[in-house]
């Protein structure tokens, strides 16, 4: 028995380290492939369309044939009684005979069908199921793109702190290099003190910063983690790096691409929104309709002075039942007339919206583009002047070993170039994110 039990909590345990253990790894395409699959929110809004389909067949199958049955039983624990005109049966004129009509015990079933003929409300009714299916399939495709954007942005977090931790250990090493090599010259008598404090407080602040770009790392692979919809401490590997990601994404054809802001997601939007105030108003106007319903049933009921009704000899009588209903709405003391007012003002307003934001996605596009552009620019701007603050601090470290630069001098030239270093970084970041968030407002996606 031990041994079983030993047995299962180490197979136990193994299941547990493998789970913890489990590793994944992805380029940026496959992590955003993976995210429209495994993530949450994108994974909603797939649920939601399956929703919006059975919500249509809901409503189509209220136009069809509804069947119902009922079974009831009635035992009366007091019949009720009825006064009937003694006359009746031979007595006196004026005088009442108390008689107890039927039996104590009935039993009946009854089966129905009913069937819509017209009804102006299940016409709209159908149309608004598609419309509201529609709104699903578009609010999905705009759950896919934050989601694309969203990895992307997440994917270039993790790269950009794996950069900046390789540049801050590899400045680490090239200082600390400087400050032995300072010290041993100040012990010497041939420095002064001071430059050997200088190099300290840059070494003190690049470490410094090196222990907080390492927690942003992981925080970075967390928030990657949950974007990807995997758990939040899953280990993950990348495969792309940010400098080969930046240049893939210097797509210059994508600001000549189409400015057509009603083929974007958001536009498409507001124009179900539009197209649903219409079908309200239509559901207001179709109250002043007639309604036409239709049913046929069968019954049968069954009576006895005590409950023999699953005996054979039971006699049940069977009836049966046809009818057309028409209902005309003639008055409602204007209460239909003000309905369907209001909805006509709601469709003023949502058509003023929608040219509202057909105009703010032109604008957004323009803007879109024009922050492209400028990361672009951006970029090779920031490279530019990342060779010449390397070549800058080269020379300072030559003159200051040589004694003819100051240490002042020396560890302005090394911040000039810390700060180009995360710069020039930062400005391959921005190409990635600014192409994620151009291609978000045209509907686009490309493979990275």
């Amino acid at each position: 028995m031990t041994k079983r039990l030993i047995l299962l909590f180490s197979l136990i345990f193994a299941i547990n380290v493998n789970a913890q253990d489990e590793t994944n790894t992805f380029s940026l395409q496959e992590a955003i492939d993976f995210a429209i699959e495994n993530n949450r929110t994108s994974k909603n809004a797939a649920h939601d369309i399956e929703a919006a389909k059975k919500q249509k067949w809901e409503t189509t199958a209220t136009g069809l044939p509804q069947i119902s049955a009922t079974i009831d039983y009635n035992n009366w624990l007091k019949q009720q009684v009825s006064l009937i005109p003694a006359e009746f049966f031979g007595g006196n004129p004026g005088e009442f005979a108390e008689v107890e009509f039927g039996t104590p015990q009935t039993m009946s079933a009854t089966a129905t069908v009913r069937q819509k003929i017209f009804d102006g409300s299940y016409i709209v009714g159908l149309q608004s199921a598609k419309v509201f299916l529609e709104i699903s399939k578009n609010a999905k495709v705009k759950t896919d793109l934050e989601v694309r954007k969203s990895v992307i942005n997440a994917y270039g977090n993790v790269l950009l702190a794996q950069e900046s931790i390789k540049i801050l250990e590899r400045n680490i090493s090239v200082l600390q290099k400087n400050l032995d090599e300072t010290t041993k010259i100040y012990e010497n008598g041939l420095e002064e003190e001071e430059s050997v404090e200088q190099l300290q407080i840059t070494l003190s602040s690049v470490q410094s910063n090196l222990n907080n770009t390492n927690r942003l790392e992981k925080l970075a692979y967390q928030m990657l983690n949950i974007t990807l919809g995997i758990d939040v401490n899953s280990t993950t590997i990348l495969t792309d790096n940010l400098e080969t990601l930046a240049i893939q994404n210097m797509e210059l054809d994508l600001l000549e691409s189409n400015d057509d802001a009603q083929n974007t997601i958001d536009y498409k939007i507001a124009a179900n929104d539009t197209r649903s105030k219409e079908l309200l108003l239509k559901l207001e106007k179709s109250k002043a309709l007639p309604t036409l319903d239709a049913f046929i049933n069968g019954s049968y009921a069954g009576n006895g002075e005590s409950f023999d009704f699953l005996k054979k000899e039971q006699k049940w009588f069977g009836s049966s039942l046809f009818g057309v209903s028409l209902n005309i709405p003639i008055f409602s003391s204007l209460g239909r007339s003000a309905a369907t007012q209001r909805a006509k003002i709601n469709l003023e307003k949502s058509k003023n919206d929608l040219l509202e934001t057909e105009q703010k996605i032109k604008l957004q596009i323009s803007q879109a583009k024009s922050d492209y552009q400028f990361s672009i620019e951006d970029y090779d701007n920031k490279k530019q002047n990342l060779d010449l603050a390397e070549r800058i601090e080269q020379k300072n470290q030559t003159k200051f070993f040589e004694g003819i630069a100051s240490s002042f001098e020396l560890r302005q030239a090394q911040t000039q170039l810390y700060t180009s270093q995360q710069e020039y970084l930062q400005a391959m970041l921005d190409v990635i994110n600014k192409k994620a968030e151009l291609e978000t407002v045209l509907n686009q996606t490309s493979n990275n």
